[in-house]
């Protein structure tokens, strides 16, 4: 039975059930006004505090069920109702078939704990009368017996009292968690159809961010690739130039520079399609660093060194392609701009990261002070940290004038192997 259903019943009940059972309680003391085993006072009595009984409860209950609401009052109806019932009792024991009725009137009218209490209150008044009155209290003899009584009364008033709170509790969260989930199901629904409208919106958006990635990765490649292959080849050519008088030199700038222009071509398309570096396909990270190393030496005449520290393990593509362009980029600066002696490249491999360590002792610069470049330049440093940080790694530049640069770049060491 639902909740709104056992409140129906029992307001049903309160309506009918306590003027009844009063009646025929007063009906029975009327035939046994001559039985002389039944203690009791004047009919008069009974009677008149009957009537009040009745006319307490009309008022405070049947007429004014809205006062219901106001606990005070109800407090006071159910402590004078008490009263009257024990009252009934004490005129006559036979009061005690009214006596049970008054548990209808614990729910209805207290709140909390209080209404064990009360019940507690109308099992004593139940077991004064079923031991035939307050008489018993006067003999000591039958104080066991009413004592197993009263425990026996109480205990069944409580227990039924306390298991109804518990059942009329669970009835009332039941009830609160079908209203909640009822707005949570609305909630949903409206969720639902405003995400129909923004499912096509992200949609737009994912596109416009796979869009600009594309643009982002092929720009980092152009500077990688292109850029640095034909700073590399307008540098030979240049020397080639100022070695026209020397035939072997000459022709050894010039078959750099061819090489650099094969090289570049074939990383240009590689980068189209998306593909690891060259020097990858065919070494491992520490042997194409080594290689990379050994060229810009030979080209620049500037000397470089690797080292590499921890065991060595071969990590993500995108990792070990990051790390390389790094190099690339960090070397063409060195180049470029440092005019130094000496430059020292770090890889090393840690537990959970990696990290590549350059650094030169050429002219160097103050990183927080821009440096505008007549050739529109400066894109490396920029592109350097946005290619690190796709990858979820940091890049941290040191720079002072006249004493060199250490670029540093940090990420995470994913294995190959745990890709999946």
């Amino acid at each position: 039975m639902s909740l709104t259903g056992q409140t129906g019943l029992l307001d049903r009940l309160r309506l009918i059930v306590p003027y009844a059972a009063l009646a025929a309680s007063t009906v029975l003391v009327v035939i046994t006004l001559d039985d002389p085993e039944i203690p009791h006072r004047p009919f008069g009595a009974s009677l008149a505090v009957s009537g009040v009984t009745v006319a307490w409860i009309l008022w405070f209950a049947t007429l004014h069920p809205q006062w219901r609401t106001r606990q005070r009052l109800m407090t006071v109806f159910f402590i004078g109702l008490s009263a009257l019932n024990a009252l009934l009792i004490w005129t006559n024991p036979l009061f005690g078939f009214f006596a049970w009725s008054v548990y209808l009137y614990v729910l209805y009218a207290l709140r909390g704990r209080w209404r064990l209490v009360g019940a507690a209150g109308v099992g004593v008044c139940t077991a004064i009368s079923q031991m035939n009155g307050f008489w018993i209290l006067g003999e000591p003899g039958q104080w066991g017996k009413f004592a197993v009584v009263l425990a026996f009364n109480i205990s069944i008033g409580t227990a039924m009292t306390f298991l109804t709170i518990a059942t009329d509790g669970h009835h009332e969260r039941r009830a609160r968690m079908l209203d909640e989930l009822s707005e949570a199901n609305r909630k949903l629904a409206a969720a639902l159809e405003e995400n129909a409208g923004l499912h096509a919106q992200l949609l737009v958006q994912a596109r416009e961010a796979g869009v600009l990635d594309e643009r982002q990765r092929l720009a980092g490649e152009i500077h990688d690739v292109l850029a640095q292959g034909l700073t590399g080849i307008v540098t030979q050519l240049e020397a080639a130039d100022q070695a026209a008088e020397r035939p072997a030199d000459w022709r050894r700038h010039l078959g750099a520079a061819r090489k650099l222009a094969r090289d570049s071509l074939a990383e240009a398309r590689r980068s189209v399609r998306a593909m690891r570096p060259q020097q990858l396909d065919t070494a491992a990270l520490p042997e194409a660093l080594r290689e990379l190393v050994g060229d810009w030496t030979t080209r620049h005449g500037v000397s470089a060194e690797l080292i590499t520290t921890g065991p060595a393990r071969t990590l993500l593509p995108e990792i070990e392609a990051t790390l390389l362009r790094t190099a690339q980029e960090a070397l063409t600066n060195v180049a470029r701009h440092a005019a130094a002696a000496r430059v020292a490249l770090t890889l090393s491999y840690m537990e959970d990261l990696v990290t590549l360590d350059v650094r030169d002792d050429g002219t160097g610069f103050d990183p927080a002070v821009p440096r505008p470049r007549p050739d529109g330049g400066g894109y490396g440093l920029t592109a350097m940290r946005e290619r690190v940080q796709r990858i979820a790694g940091t890049l941290e530049i040191e720079s002072e004038p006249g004493l060199g640069t250490a670029i540093s770049a940090c990420v995470p060491a994913l294995r190959l192997e745990t890709a999946s």
